[in-house]
Protein backbone atom coordinates (compact mmCIF):
# COMPACT_ATOMS: atom_id res chain seq x y z
CA UNK A 1 0.00 0.00 0.00
CA UNK A 2 1.26 3.46 -0.89
CA UNK A 3 1.37 5.51 2.31
CA UNK A 4 1.95 8.77 0.45
CA UNK A 5 -1.49 10.19 -0.37
CA UNK A 6 -1.12 12.86 -3.03
CA UNK A 7 -4.68 13.92 -3.83
CA UNK A 8 -8.10 14.24 -2.29
CA UNK A 9 -9.40 11.46 -4.54
CA UNK A 10 -6.62 9.20 -3.30
CA UNK A 11 -7.52 10.15 0.26
CA UNK A 12 -11.20 9.31 -0.28
CA UNK A 13 -10.31 5.98 -1.85
CA UNK A 14 -7.93 5.10 0.99
CA UNK A 15 -10.45 6.18 3.61
CA UNK A 16 -13.20 4.13 1.98
CA UNK A 17 -10.92 1.07 1.95
CA UNK A 18 -10.07 1.62 5.63
CA UNK A 19 -13.72 1.64 6.74
CA UNK A 20 -15.01 -1.11 4.44
CA UNK A 21 -12.07 -3.50 4.93
CA UNK A 22 -10.48 -2.45 8.25
CA UNK A 23 -8.70 -5.75 8.89
CA UNK A 24 -7.07 -5.83 5.45
CA UNK A 25 -6.29 -2.11 5.51
CA UNK A 26 -4.58 -2.14 8.92
CA UNK A 27 -2.77 -5.41 8.19
CA UNK A 28 -1.25 -3.73 5.13
CA UNK A 29 -0.30 -0.65 7.16
CA UNK A 30 1.19 -2.84 9.91
CA UNK A 31 3.48 -4.58 7.42
CA UNK A 32 5.54 -1.35 7.46
CA UNK A 33 6.43 -1.79 11.14
CA UNK A 34 9.09 -3.88 12.87
CA UNK A 35 7.44 -6.63 14.91
CA UNK A 36 9.02 -8.80 17.58
CA UNK A 37 6.04 -11.14 17.09
CA UNK A 38 3.39 -10.80 14.37
CA UNK A 39 -0.26 -10.79 15.28
CA UNK A 40 -2.56 -13.79 15.43
CA UNK A 41 -5.58 -11.67 14.53
CA UNK A 42 -5.69 -8.09 13.23
CA UNK A 43 -9.06 -7.10 14.68
CA UNK A 44 -11.33 -8.72 17.22
CA UNK A 45 -14.42 -6.63 17.84
CA UNK A 46 -17.91 -6.84 19.21
CA UNK A 47 -19.86 -3.61 19.72
CA UNK A 48 -22.53 -5.27 21.87
CA UNK A 49 -20.08 -5.93 24.75
CA UNK A 50 -18.21 -3.42 23.80
CA UNK A 51 -14.93 -5.09 22.97
CA UNK A 52 -12.31 -4.04 20.46
CA UNK A 53 -8.82 -5.52 20.34
CA UNK A 54 -6.25 -4.76 17.65
CA UNK A 55 -3.33 -7.01 16.67
CA UNK A 56 -3.97 -9.79 19.21
CA UNK A 57 -0.82 -11.64 20.18
CA UNK A 58 1.51 -9.12 18.56
CA UNK A 59 4.57 -7.60 20.22
CA UNK A 60 6.64 -4.62 19.17
CA UNK A 61 8.82 -1.94 20.67
CA UNK A 62 7.47 1.43 19.64
CA UNK A 63 10.90 3.08 19.84
CA UNK A 64 12.25 0.67 17.24
CA UNK A 65 9.49 1.87 14.94
CA UNK A 66 9.94 5.55 15.81
CA UNK A 67 13.73 5.52 15.57
CA UNK A 68 15.61 2.35 14.62
CA UNK A 69 13.80 1.60 11.38
CA UNK A 70 14.58 5.11 10.11
CA UNK A 71 18.30 5.19 10.92
CA UNK A 72 19.49 3.91 7.56
CA UNK A 73 17.35 6.22 5.41
CA UNK A 74 16.82 9.24 7.67
CA UNK A 75 19.74 8.95 10.11
CA UNK A 76 21.24 12.36 9.35
CA UNK A 77 17.87 14.12 8.93
CA UNK A 78 16.22 16.11 11.72
CA UNK A 79 14.08 14.08 14.09
CA UNK A 80 13.52 16.93 16.55
CA UNK A 81 13.74 20.66 15.91
CA UNK A 82 13.26 22.61 19.13
CA UNK A 83 12.54 26.32 19.20
CA UNK A 84 12.93 27.99 22.62
CA UNK A 85 10.51 30.52 24.06
CA UNK A 86 13.40 32.83 24.89
CA UNK A 87 14.56 34.61 21.72
CA UNK A 88 18.06 34.89 23.20
CA UNK A 89 18.32 31.09 23.35
CA UNK A 90 19.35 29.12 20.26
CA UNK A 91 17.21 26.46 18.62
CA UNK A 92 18.36 22.85 18.79
CA UNK A 93 18.17 20.09 16.22
CA UNK A 94 18.67 16.38 16.83
CA UNK A 95 19.05 13.97 13.93
CA UNK A 96 17.54 10.49 14.07
CA UNK A 97 21.01 9.08 14.82
CA UNK A 98 21.63 11.57 17.61
CA UNK A 99 18.18 11.02 19.10
CA UNK A 100 18.61 7.24 18.92
CA UNK A 101 21.98 7.46 20.67
CA UNK A 102 20.60 9.67 23.45
CA UNK A 103 17.50 7.49 23.93
CA UNK A 104 19.61 4.33 24.19
CA UNK A 105 22.01 6.08 26.57
CA UNK A 106 19.21 7.23 28.88
CA UNK A 107 17.50 3.82 28.68
CA UNK A 108 20.74 2.32 30.01
CA UNK A 109 20.86 4.94 32.78
CA UNK A 110 17.32 3.95 33.78
CA UNK A 111 18.16 0.24 33.74
CA UNK A 112 21.38 0.79 35.70
CA UNK A 113 19.27 2.51 38.35
CA UNK A 114 16.86 -0.41 38.62
CA UNK A 115 14.08 0.59 36.20
CA UNK A 116 12.55 -2.36 34.40
CA UNK A 117 9.67 -3.44 32.20
CA UNK A 118 6.31 -2.65 33.78
CA UNK A 119 7.61 0.11 36.06
CA UNK A 120 5.83 3.45 36.22
CA UNK A 121 8.14 6.42 35.85
CA UNK A 122 7.00 9.98 36.46
CA UNK A 123 8.59 12.64 34.27
CA UNK A 124 8.19 16.30 35.18
CA UNK A 125 10.02 18.44 32.65
CA UNK A 126 9.38 21.43 30.42
CA UNK A 127 8.88 20.96 26.67
CA UNK A 128 12.54 20.44 25.80
CA UNK A 129 14.22 17.74 23.68
CA UNK A 130 15.23 15.89 26.85
CA UNK A 131 11.54 15.26 27.57
CA UNK A 132 11.16 13.32 24.31
CA UNK A 133 14.41 11.49 25.07
CA UNK A 134 13.17 10.51 28.55
CA UNK A 135 9.75 9.34 27.31
CA UNK A 136 11.29 7.31 24.48
CA UNK A 137 13.88 5.81 26.86
CA UNK A 138 11.09 4.69 29.20
CA UNK A 139 9.21 3.14 26.28
CA UNK A 140 12.39 1.46 25.06
CA UNK A 141 12.75 -0.50 28.30
CA UNK A 142 9.02 -1.12 28.60
CA UNK A 143 8.50 1.15 31.59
Amino acid sequence: MNLQIKSFDEYKSTYNYSVTEPEKFWAEIAENFLWKKKWDQVLDWNFTEPKIKWFSGAKLNITENCLDRHLETLGDKPAIVWEPNDPEEHHRTLTYKQLHQKVCQFAHVLQNNGAKKGDRICIYMPMVPELAIAVLACARIGA
